[in-house]
């Protein structure tokens, strides 16, 4: 997604930090603010990419293909015994297949994208449910969570940080 900054009827960063929250799309800043406080700013909110007015048609259309090249490779997630591929909705443990519901994938989705990272209850609610999760009874996440770490086969990949949320615990080498 190409996202300038100064929109006008309000702030690209409002938009871009919205955007981040609901899904995994890649965002190139586009922008006339070219300081490096701008520049750090984008970056710390989500941007992937930032770029300054005036620019090249043809650097724009090459940092647009670098980037998604990368989300091709963001959409697979290999830890030990794990592949995840979120793009094919193909998920392994060594050679078993994993069958996962939709709201597992989600979950999971939202688990390894922030790996090693405490993701919050209310994200992953919102993620999960479609920010509908008022609706939803409050043991469903971890109803769901503890299905999801029975099929994965191995309860310590996800864990409970008490009174925030779910951690995907990164393999350590």
């Amino acid at each position: 997604m190409l996202l300038d900054v100064n929109l006008p009827d309000g702030k690209g960063t409002d938009l871009l930090v919205w955007i981040k929250e609901r899904q995994t799309t890649p965002v190139i800043l586009l922008t006339a603010n070219d300081m490096e406080l701008d520049v750090v700013a984008g970056f710390s909110l989500g941007a992937d990419d930032y770029v300054t007015k005036p620019f090249s048609l043809a650097i724009l259309r090459a940092r647009v293909l670098a980037r998604l090249r990368r989300k091709e490779d963001r959409l697979r997630y290999r830890q030990g015994a794990f592949l995840f591929d979120f793009e094919n909705l193909t998920f392994r443990r060594g050679e078993q297949r994993l069958e996962l519901s939709r709201t597992e994938q989600r979950i999971l989705w939202m688990l390894v994208k922030n790996a090693g990272h405490p993701v919050p209850r209310e994200r992953l609610q919102s993620y999960v449910w479609d920010d509908t999760f008022l609706d939803v009874d409050e043991n469903a996440l971890s109803v769901a969570v503890n299905r999801l770490r029975t099929k994965l086969g191995d309860k310590s990949c996800i864990r409970t940080v008490y009174g925030i949320g779910y951690c995907w615990e990164v393999e350590k080498p």
